[in-house]
């Protein structure tokens, strides 16, 4: 029994609208700056949930998973113009390959010194499989961020373990803020710094910033549920089964690059991803059920560590030997590992003004990869 009815729909999303709110205010404290938001929605949703005041599982989570996910996609990509990442962040585009890399190399030797065929037990998933099931998850979220994690938890099943996707959830979050901590202090260190290329910042043209208007928000919604419609008539007229969300963002980025006023013509579509975006983390945290979390946090820890570690011994080396600057790694780093909120945020607040754009699309461009190659990696596993 819970505060809030199993199947008082309007009453659990609105729950959920309420702790997005709430961390979003949370997130401008000093403390909750150094957890982020997606971290403290996720906290207090298990807090509600393991509290009684939300159940851990309703019909109104599985309506943010199947509709709202989708949509988040091309939400975050009608910013994608590939011309503009050439034109604009080509040095920085290059450190986010080597982070990719990075994560997919991590991935790897996590799974190959850790047994995580014992994990996610209850989903119905062959033993055999989840390690590819995991890696795919992992290189997924760590490339893209939370919307590749959704895509890729509904592609290989993952999702149907309630308790590992949350705790999953929570250690990727958790140590993502970490390491966006880490991430800061590394421009401090002078015996790494004096490694690297010194940053020569470049003249930035700003552009004209577009105001959110109810037609553009009207407009973007529009475009993005329609984009999701037709994929799924792709994926049904073809029956390409669990390809749902790489032709979404296939089609996406076809959009963007081919009419690149459309980020114009949707102005608002980014922010309003990010916003339904906390309310997914807090549908994903409702279903954790903490000694269940505790039976399988410390080989989700582990999984972490090591792929964190790969990724950040294979950025930095790569790059300091191709000559790319600590600003272009660290900016890059941030947008694959937390994605295109914080990326911009952190070169701002360093005084890389011009990291600020490039930080949003390499992102971006994170969003869009982060499915194909954690799709890719799933099936290979």
């Amino acid at each position: 029994m819970t505060l809030i009815p199993i199947d008082n729909n309007h009453a659990i999303f609105a729950a959920l609208m309420l702790i997005s709110g709430v961390a979003f205010l949370l997130e401008r404290t000093r403390l909750g700056a150094q957890l982020t938001g997606a971290v403290i929605a996720i906290l207090l949703a298990i807090a509600c949930a393991n509290l009684g005041i939300i159940p851990h599982d309703a019909p109104a989570y599985s309506f943010v998973f199947s509709d709202i996910v989708p949509v988040l996609i091309p939400l975050f990509l009608f910013q994608a113009d590939l011309r503009r990442l050439v034109k604009e962040a080509a040095r920085t585009t290059a450190a986010f390959l080597l982070a990719s890399i990075g994560t997919v190399a991590g991935v790897l030797v996590a799974i190959s010194l850790l047994d995580v065929s014992t994990l996610a037990s209850a989903a119905n998933i062959p033993a055999d499989a989840r390690e590819g099931a995991i890696a795919g998850l992992f290189a997924s979220t760590y490339i893209g961020g939370s919307v590749n994690y959704a895509a890729l938890g509904e592609i290989t099943g993952l999702n149907q373990d309630a308790s590992f996707f949350s705790a999953a959830t929570a250690a990727d979050n958790l140590f993502s803020a970490i390491y966006l901590s880490l991430l800061a202090l590394v421009p401090g260190w002078r015996w790494l710094a004096h490694k690297f290329s010194v940053h020569k910042p470049v003249m930035v043209n700003h552009e004209q910033q577009v105001k959110v208007t109810a037609q553009s928000l009207c407009l973007a919604i529009a475009a993005a549920v329609s984009l999701v419609a037709l994929s799924d008539a792709l994926v049904a007229v073809f029956e390409l089964s669990g390809m749902r969300y790489v032709i979404l963002s296939a089609l996406t980025l076809t959009l963007a690059t081919l009419l690149p006023n459309a980020r114009h013509w949707f102005a608002g579509a980014f922010e309003l991803g990010v916003a339904l975006s906390f309310a997914f983390f807090a549908a994903i945290a409702a279903g954790a059920n903490i000694p269940a979390m505790i039976s399988v946090a410390p080989m989700l820890i582990a999984l972490v560590l090591i792929l964190l570690s790969v990724h950040m011994l294979v950025l930095f080396g790569f790059g300091a030997l191709f000559k790319l600057t600590l600003p272009e790694l660290i900016t890059a780093s941030n947008a694959a590992i937390l994605g295109a909120t914080t990326a911009p945020a952190l070169a701002a607040t360093k005084g890389w003004h011009d990291q600020v754009t490039p930080g949003v699309l390499v992102g971006v461009l994170g969003y869009a990869m982060g499915t194909f190659i954690g799709t890719a990696l799933f099936n290979w596993l």
